[in-house]
C-alpha cells in the first residue's frame, strides 16, 4: 500500500512540475494523448521513477555516503536530478513518457518533486497510537 501511495503522490509531483514551461520538463501521453492517457502516463512514470529512486538510487546514496558528510547532503540535489533523468532516459525508447531537456533544469524540477513528497510525506504519515 505504500508502494502505491508513493506513486500517486510521484504521480503528482511529477505532474506539477510539467505545469512550470521554464523548467522543460514535459510527459509525452499515451495515443492520443486525451486526459485518461494523460494520467495513465503519470502513473507509469511515476512507478519507474519510484523503482529507479528505490533500487538504483539507494545504492547510489550508500556508495556517495563520504561525499554527503563532505557536501552536507547537497550532493543529494544532483542525485536527485540524476535518478529524473535516468527515468526520462528510460522512458524516452518508447513514443511516451517523461523528457527533461536540461540537466541543470531538471535538478531544479527534482527538488520541487522532492519538496511535494516531503509535503505529502509528512500529511499523510501514518498517526502514532499512544
Amino acid at each position: 500500500m505504500g508502494f502505491l501511495i508513493r506513486v500517486v503522490v510521484n504521480a503528482f509531483a511529477i505532474w506539477v512540475v510539467t505545469l512550470i514551461p521554464a523548467l522543460q520538463v514535459t510527459i509525452i501521453a499515451f495515443p492520443p494523448g486525451e486526459t485518461l492517457q494523460l494520467v495513465i502516463t503519470l502513473l507509469v512514470v511515476a512507478a519507474i521513477f519510484a523503482l529507479v529512486n528505490t533500487i538504483i538510487g539507494t545504492v547510489i546514496k550508500i556508495l556517495a555516503f563520504p561525499i554527503y558528510i563532505l557536501t552536507l547532503g547537497l550532493i543529494g540535489l544532483i542525485i536527485n536530478a540524476f535518478l529524473l533523468w535516468l527515468t526520462a532516459w528510460i522512458t524516452s525508447f518508447w513514443s511516451w513518457g517523461l523528457r527533461v531537456e536540461d540537466f541543470w533544469w531538471g535538478v531544479v524540477a527534482a527538488i520541487i518533486i522532492s519538496l511535494i513528497n516531503w509535503v505529502f510525506g509528512i500529511i499523510l504519515r501514518p498517526k502514532s497510537k499512544d
